[in-house]
């Protein structure tokens, strides 16, 4: 189930899901958590199977443009669709017209393989390729 997680930002579980998206040390972790405290545009969102929090996203919406920020599943449910899932939810619930995404080379193809359309950036860090990520929402007719 697709859920809002603004008034759990506290929980270790989500705590632990935001380590897995950005870099483990713990000021990085709180530094994320506070945007979504702060930031209007932010939102943290969950996804629940069976009671349990399995995934997390957190957005930055623009206009018709969500940039996806944060996007984890807890290891033990990786590669169970769980990850595209809650994109899936997210665009249903949000309905952005244009989704985007940075991320590295570990996981371009996991964007790839949904339907993102994947542009290099170069590297922005020494040593690091990063790529920006696509997905244009078709309207329905």
């Amino acid at each position: 189930m697709f859920i809002s997680l603004q008034d759990r930002l506290e929980d270790p579980i989500v705590q632990e899901l935001i380590e897995y998206a950005t870099l483990p040390e713990q000021e990085y972790v709180l530094a994320a958590l506070k945007e979504y405290k702060e930031q209007d545009a932010m939102t943290l969102y969950g996804f629940e199977d069976e009671e349990q929090l399995v995934a997390l996203i957190g957005i930055e919406k623009q206009n018709q443009e969500v940039q996806i920020k944060h996007l984890a599943v807890l290891p033990e449910n990786r590669l169970k669709g769980y990850g595209r899932g809650i994109i899936s939810e997210m665009i249903s619930s949000v309905k952005p017209e244009v989704v985007t995404a940075e991320t590295d080379e570990e996981a371009v193809d996991f964007y790839r393989n949904i339907g993102f359309i994947v542009y290099s950036l170069g590297e922005k860090y020494p040593g690091v390729e990063r790529f920006r990520c696509v997905f244009e929402i078709e309207e329905e007719e």
